[in-house]
């Protein structure tokens, strides 16, 4: 059982994690660098470090391969975004970056389960 919520933990919330960062990622490939700059590099490292951490690194969340390493990129944009981009914001604004926050790091620390490629 305890395999099965992983994988529903994994799943999910890397599922959910991508519906913020498609359209990141719609807007990288179609040339539109307009992006907010909250640790100063620049709008395009920054839309390209987001995109990586709400769509790509989800990818291999959800497939289980290298899912411990592959959770760091997205739980670093959880932070930015709770600490940073809304980090003035009240709670209720921020709550979503901390939940995703939450479960990437509960990800981090139990690991895949055994339905994975990582098979751990």
């Amino acid at each position: 059982m305890k395999d099965l919520g992983l994988l529903l933990l994994r799943v999910s919330s890397a599922v959910l994690m991508m519906t913020h960062g498609l359209p990141k990622f719609q807007k990288l490939i179609g040339g539109n660098f307009e992006f907010g700059d909250p640790i100063g590099i620049g709008a395009a490292p920054s839309l390209f470090l987001a995109v990586l951490g709400e769509f790509v690194f989800p990818i291999l969340v959800i497939i289980g391969f290298k899912t411990r390493w592959a959770t760091v990129p997205t739980i670093i944009t959880m932070l930015v975004a709770t600490l940073i981009v809304h980090g003035s914001d009240p709670f209720n604004v921020k709550e979503k970056a901390i939940l995703f926050l939450i479960t990437f790091t509960s990800i981090l620390l139990l690991g895949p389960g055994k339905y994975s490629l990582d098979k751990k």
